[in-house]
């Protein structure tokens, strides 16, 4: 068996059908399903069996195990930026990793989850290095307690790898809504009223020249199944392409493939100051080390492929 938390979600759904294309339908699907929506990003999947999240955390608490389970992908989590709720944040985000982490560990069970490149926050670095994690809001810091908790485990029973998601756009992320990607709310805008909405800049970035590590998100369940296959390899990792964009890039390659649009301007928000990261850009450097060589999607073919699929 294969267990992927947050099943129904974004990057979990789009493993659970990397795993399909792959001929495994041996897969437990873990999500919470209060949104019922999201079961369409489920719904032409083959899976085996279906628990809610709060269910799974009980049969993993009373260390109940599940036949054969090969590797847990955990994807699970509030993801919320705006959300400061923080006690709620950290028994989500925190304390349920954490026991299902000492369920894998105690039965030898490779656990490979979502970090996020939020940790980084303020920092103009973005290597996997403590030093440089700055979080900006408490789904940041969530993250990067667990991350930290990740890193006193001296000697693991069973590989552990964490990635650092940057800014990962693609299919099955409607559901999301505001947290949508923007290459998402620029498409409905340019099919609503013909035009992107972007930030103004300030007085380091010009207006929508706001960098950006986009990352599609297939590429993104690609690197999760190259690390299950690569059980030898622990640790935690910067998952985008290495390469920063502009939201003025995203904005031209999604006018560029409806053949009409234009960019509006707005001013920036007021909640977002000082909570708002304008760079990120994935450094690779431990990636390549640990074997992984697979190139990423450029901007430009990745947003012409996700539109090509929502537009469909």
């Amino acid at each position: 068996m294969i267990v992927v938390t947050g099943a129904a979600g974004f990057i979990g759904s789009n493993i659970v059908r990397m795993l399909n294309q792959q001929g495994r339908t041996d897969i437990i699907a873990v999500d919470d399903l209060s949104d019922g929506h999201k079961m369409f990003n489920l719904a032409d999947l083959q899976i085996a069996d279906y628990f809610d999240k709060d269910d799974f955390l009980e049969m993993v608490k009373s260390n109940q195990h599940f036949t054969d389970v090969e590797v847990m992908f955990h994807q699970g989590a509030c993801s919320a930026t705006t959300e400061w709720d923080g006690k709620y944040m950290m028994k989500n985000n925190y304390e349920y990793s954490k026991d299902l982490l000492a369920f894998c560990q105690n039965h030898r069970i490779p656990f490979i989850y979502a970090s996020s490149a939020s940790v980084y926050g303020g920092s103009e670095q973005f290597h996997e290095s403590l030093e440089v994690e700055k979080p900006l809001n408490v789904y940041a810091y969530s993250k990067f307690q667990f991350d930290q908790y990740v890193r006193r485990i001296e000697t693991p029973t069973a590989q552990i790898v964490g990635l650092r998601y940057f800014n990962v756009f693609g299919p099955f992320e409607q559901h999301k809504g505001s947290m949508a990607s923007v290459a998402f709310h620029f498409n409905n805008q340019i099919l609503d009223k013909g035009v992107c909405n972007l930030f103004e800049g300030d007085e380091e970035y010009g207006h929508g020249e706001q960098l950006r590590d986009f990352v599609y998100v297939e590429d993104v369940a690609k690197v999760n199944l190259w690390f299950w296959k690569n059980q030898a390899v622990s640790g935690i990792y910067n998952c985008g392409t290495g390469k920063a964009r502009s939201f003025n890039d995203v904005a031209n390659a999604v006018i560029s493939y409806h053949g009409k649009g234009e960019i509006n301007y707005i001013p920036f928000p007021e909640h977002l100051k000082g909570a708002y990261q304008n760079y990120t850009q994935a450094d690779l450097g431990n990636l390549r080390k640990a074997g992984h060589t697979e190139e990423f999607t450029s901007l430009e073919s990745a947003v012409a492929a996700y539109l090509a699929k929502l537009n469909a």
